[in-house]
């Protein structure tokens, strides 16, 4: 255990869990609503990212796909989804592990998430870099933290202990 709570890296798991949410309900739905898109970056690299090997070639070291007005077999599991695109009129399936993917956006309403750095979500030990997907506005913050009224009082503790 460390000295420290690791935010980054239970942010992380979180907004894997966001994704995952995601896609398990499309998968149920069968079909992006309105004019949702996304772009999925993946490493891959990584273990379990399996590809067809054109693709792999193409794309030795990480790759970009769009989930829009067709994909099919969409199979979401607790660590992976797998995903059938189109790739100039030629159908290919894709696993891709939640580990591996390096950016989640949805353009059509400025939704995006970005995992930094290698987080192995067994291991709540490592040191992983604060995640730089919460953004709090200026103006938000007022709403989150009041700002103090008047002086600060110092109460001591004693005036609340029990005579012994």
């Amino acid at each position: 255990m460390t000295d420290t709570i690791p935010y980054g890296q239970l942010m992380h798991r979180a907004m894997r869990g966001l994704m995952r949410e995601l896609l398990q309900e499309i998968s149920t739905l069968g079909e992006l609503p309105g004019d949702h898109h996304f772009f999925i970056t993946f490493d891959t690299n990584h273990p379990g990212v399996d590809i067809a090997p054109w693709l792999r070639e193409r794309y030795p070291d990480e790759m970009t796909v769009v989930m829009q007005h067709w994909f099919d077999n969409l199979v979401v599991l607790e660590d992976r989804f797998s995903v059938t695109l189109n790739f100039g009129d030629q159908p290919e399936p894709l696993v891709i592990p939640f580990l591996a993917i390096k950016t989640f956006v949805d353009p059509s309403v400025e939704f995006g998430l970005r995992f930094d750095g290698e987080d192995d979500l067994d291991d709540m030990d490592d040191d992983i870099p604060e995640s730089p997907m919460v953004v709090i506005e200026e103006d938000d913050i007022e709403d989150i933290v009041e700002e103090p009224k008047g002086d600060a009082e110092v109460v001591s503790l004693d005036a609340f202990r029990k005579p012994s």
